[in-house]
C-alpha cells in the first residue's frame, strides 16, 4: 500500500462513513480500518464530508484523533449526524457524496424495515451514488433474507458502483488459486474450510449473542463460507447438514471467556464448534469447521481446494498468507508468499477506480463481491446455522424420552420400596 500511487486529479472525493465503529476507524483486534485505506488511496482529494452515528461521541472522539494527524485536510470539515436523514436536512451542494461507505453493525441494513433499511435510505436521496458495504448482508432473522435479496435487486436495477467487504477473495494468494484453476482447466472437487477463533480476545458482548450477532458463522465464519462458493459455486441450500458443540455440553466449557455469559438468555448464546458439510450444484462436495477454542489473539484459519491431481491449501490469510500447491507428478508442495498485501485496501482500491473510470490496468479493477453474491453467501450461512439447531433439537428429543424412562424406573423402585 505504500508504494501507491494516489488517484490522480485535484477535485475533491466526497464520502460519508456511516457508522464510526472498528471496522471505520481500527481497534486493536485485527487489521481492518478503512478510512487508513481511503487516505491512502485518495491522498488529498479525501473529504469526508460525514459520520452518521448515533453513538455522536464516539464519532467525535475518532474525529478529534484524525484531526490531530498528518490527515487532518481529509477531516477538518467533517460533521457529526445522529442519522442519515439528518445529514440529508443539513447538506450544503459542496458536501453532496460520491461515495457512502456502510460499516454500521449489521443488524441495522439489509432489510426494508425502517431503522434498518440503510441501503434503501441512500438510494432513495442519492440515486446511482456508489455504495461500499460490510458484511455480512445482514443478522435479522431467516425470515428476512428475501428483502436482502429484494435490495440487491435494488441495487442493480440502480446502476450504483456496489462492492460488499468480502476482502478475502482480494488476496494474491486467493487470485493466485484461481489463476492455477483456470490455467489447468480444472473442475474443483471439493472445498475443506477450517476457521479457528481465539475466542479469548473477543471481548464484545453482542458477539455471543446469537439474537444480535446470528452466531459466529453468520457473522465470523461467513467469510470463509464466502471463499467456499467463491471457488466451489452455488450450493444446494437443501443438502447443507450440520452438527454442533454448545456451551450446556459437557465438552462446551470455555475457560477464558472475557465477557459474562450468565448475562445471555441460554437459548441465544453462541456453540463453541460447528461443523458444516454440503454439496454444490456441480456435484462438488463443502466442508466447514469453525471453532471458539483458540486462547491468546491469533487465530488460526486454513481452506483447501481439491481438483484432479491439484491440492491448494490456503494458510493463514488474515495475517500472512501462505499458498501450498501439490500440482500432478509431484509428491511434494510448492509453496508462495505474498508478503506486504493488503486485501482492505485492494478492494477499496477497485472499487475507487471502478468509480473513477480508471482503465489503466483494467483487469485490476474488478468488484469480486456484489450486493447479490453477498446475499448467496448470507443465505447459506444461515442454512448452516439452522442445519446444526435442527441437529441439536433432534438430539435433545432423543435425550429427553431416555431420561424419562429412567426416571419412571426409579420412581418405581422407590414405591416398591
Amino acid at each position: 500500500m505504500d508504494k501507491t500511487t494516489h488517484v490522480g486529479g485535484t477535485d475533491d472525493f466526497n464520502v460519508v462513513f456511516i457508522g464510526a465503529g472498528n471496522i471505520m476507524f481500527g481497534s486493536d483486534e485485527g487489521p481492518w480500518n478503512h478510512s487508513f485505506r481511503f487516505e491512502h488511496k485518495l491522498g488529498l482529494r479525501l473529504k469526508v464530508v460525514a459520520i452518521v452515528d448515533p453513538a455522536v461521541e464516539r464519532a467525535n472522539a475518532v474525529l478529534k484523533k484524525k484531526r490531530d494527524s498528518f490527515v487532518v485536510s481529509a477531516y477538518q470539515n467533517t460533521r457529526v449526524f445522529k442519522t442519515l436523514d439528518d445529514f440529508v436536512k443539513n447538506m450544503t451542494p459542496k458536501e453532496r457524496p460520491r461515495a457512502f461507505v456502510v460499516g454500521s453493525p449489521p443488524m441495522f441494513r439489509g432489510t426494508l424495515q425502517p431503522g434498518r433499511d440503510i441501503e434503501i435510505q441512500i438510494m432513495k436521496h442519492f440515486p446511482g451514488v456508489a455504495m461500499f458495504i460490510e458484511k455480512p448482508a445482514a443478522t435479522g432473522p431467516k425470515s428476512e433474507i428475501e428483502q436482502a435479496f429484494n435490495i440487491a435487486r435494488r441495487i442493480s436495477d440502480s446502476n450504483s458502483i456496489c462492492s460488499v467487504g468480502y476482502m478475502l477473495r482480494y488476496l494474491k494468494a486467493v487470485q493466485k488459486m484461481k489463476q492455477i484453476i483456470e490455467e489447468n482447466g480444472l473442475v474443483v472437487m471439493a472445498t475443506i474450510a477450517r476457521y479457528a477463533a481465539a475466542y479469548e480476545a473477543i471481548t464484545k458482548p453482542d458477539w455471543w449473542d446469537k439474537s444480535k450477532s446470528a452466531g459466529p458463522i453468520i457473522e465470523q465464519g461467513t467469510h470463509f463460507c464466502d471463499l467456499s462458493r467463491y471457488f466451489g459455486g452455488e450450493v444446494d441450500i437443501s443438502s447443507v447438514t450440520a452438527h454442533s458443540l454448545e456451551w450446556d455440553e459437557e465438552a462446551g466449557h470455555l475457560s477464558k471467556l472475557r465477557i459474562d455469559e450468565s448475562k445471555i438468555a441460554p437459548e441465544n448464546r453462541i456453540p463453541r464448534v460447528t461443523a458444516a458439510t454440503w454439496k454444490y450444484d456441480s456435484g462438488a462436495v463443502g466442508s466447514l469447521t469453525h471453532v471458539a477454542t483458540l486462547q491468546g489473539r491469533n487465530y488460526s484459519c486454513e481452506l483447501e481446494v481439491h481438483a484432479d491431481g491439484y491440492c491448494l491449501k490456503l494458510v493463514n490469510p488474515y495475517v500472512q498468507p501462505v499458498l501450498h500447491v501439490r500440482k500432478p507428478g509431484d509428491d511434494y508442495e510448492q509453496t508462495f508468499t505474498f508478503p506486504d498485501d493488503d486485501p482492505f485496501f485492494s478492494e477499496i482500491s477497485n472499487w475507487i477506480d471502478i468509480i473513477e473510470d480508471i482503465e489503466e490496468d483494467p483487469e485490476a479493477a474488478q468488484i469480486l463481491s456484489t450486493y447479490e453474491d453477498a446475499c448467496r453467501t448470507y443465505e447459506f450461512t444461515w442454512a448452516i446455522r439452522e442445519a446444526s439447531e435442527r441437529s441439536r433439537a433432534t438430539t435433545l428429543a432423543t435425550r429427553r424420552p431416555a431420561t424419562s424412562v429412567v426416571e419412571e424406573v426409579l420412581a418405581e423402585e422407590e414405591n416398591e420400596a
